[in-house]
């Protein structure tokens, strides 16, 4: 059976996010079939020249596959 498991984070701390990412594979055990990402930049509020960026979000969202439960029989 298919399911998706999201995660949300910002591109300051995508180690972060990936260490998250990959500790949730190892504890669930799950059958990964594809990951895809997504990063929306986020526009500079500040407008000066020397100003830092905002930080982008960080979007993935991965489709892994369980087993079905099984009937009892």
């Amino acid at each position: 059976m298919h399911q998706v498991k999201l995660f949300k984070s910002v591109d300051t701390e995508m180690a972060d996010m990936e260490y998250q990412i990959n500790r949730w594979m190892r504890k669930s055990g799950a059958r990964i079939i594809s990951i895809t990402g997504n990063i929306a930049g986020s526009p500079n509020t500040s407008g000066g020249p020397l100003s830092s960026f905002a930080a982008s979000d960080l979007f993935v969202i991965v489709l892994y596959e369980i087993d079905a439960p099984q009937k009892p029989q």
